[in-house]
């Protein structure tokens, strides 16, 4: 199995920043990708970011030049680092993973979730 452990959540000021880390461990052959969805109230979780192969970044268009991901492949960690954050980017924000393990099975991991709230 994989476990996920996030941190960097908080409450921040419109214009303001945060960063966000998400910690993989466990049984872990290959990181296809891993990266931050996020989920407001009534609203369907969607992609905020993801690094493919650990590598290759993607970004949701609401939060292109604002946020930036990266990641650490000896310590398969991926960060978001969140600048200029407003009031609409207010969600749970939720790491996600996907990989193979040592037994090659296949698996799609998520984290318990860190609340961000942008609000003055």
């Amino acid at each position: 199995q994989v476990q996920l452990v996030e941190s960097g959540g908080g409450l921040v000021q419109p214009g303001g920043s945060l960063t966000l880390s998400c910690a993989a461990s466990g049984s872990i052959f290959s990181i296809y990708d891993m990266g931050w969805y996020r989920q407001a109230p009534g609203k369907e979780r969607e992609l905020v970011a993801t690094v493919i192969s650990l590598v290759r970044q993607m970004y949701a268009d609401s939060v292109k030049g604002r946020f930036t991901i990266s990641s650490d492949k000896a310590k398969k960690t991926v960060y978001l680092q969140m600048n200029g954050l407003q009031p609409e980017d207010t969600a749970v924000y939720y790491c996600k993973f996907q990989g193979k393990l040592l037994d090659g099975r296949t698996l799609d991991s998520w984290g318990q979730g860190t609340q961000v709230t942008v609000s003055s």
